[in-house]
């Protein structure tokens, strides 16, 4: 239980600072990529201030032998960059610039943002539903 309390404070205090800094406003983050007409610099600060929590987050967090809510800590296995990351960071990056949302935002921002934030937020689960099924696919015909 104290895992599901945390889990759903750790996400409360995230989607709360996404509303505060406005990541879900999708005005500010494309004006924040518009680096050649009206830039507006101020998501850098908030970004900034992100990798820097993390950062002291991390040191804290290594310094333990095992997580607080579970037994061992769990670390992607992949650690290589090959095309298919390459592909999807090159995807997500064109949709964050295209439309001004992420995932997070956007999950966030479904209460707020209107038709096009649900509109997004349906597209989107429908790419990752489309990519399960690809890679179900996948599996099924590769050689064992």
């Amino acid at each position: 239980m104290a895992r599901h309390i945390a889990a759903f404070v750790t996400g409360l205090v995230f989607g709360l600072g996404l509303v505060i800094s406005q990541m879900v406003n999708p005005a500010k983050v494309l004006a924040f990529l518009d680096i050649l007409g009206g830039w507006d610099p101020s998501l850098a600060f908030v970004m900034a201030a992100a990798l820097a929590v993390t950062a002291v987050g991390y040191r804290i967090v290594w310094q333990r032998r095992s997580p607080v809510f579970a037994e061992t800590f769990q670390l992607p296995g992949h650690q290589t960059v090959d095309a298919r990351l390459a592909t999807g960071a090159v995807l997500f990056g064109i949709g964050w610039g295209l439309v001004g949302l992420c995932p997070g935002p956007a999950i966030t921002a479904v209460s707020i943002g209107g038709l096009p934030v649900i509109g997004f937020v349906a597209a989107m689960a429908a790419g990752m539903a489309l990519f399960e099924l690809y890679e179900r696919m996948r599996r099924v015909r590769a050689p064992a």
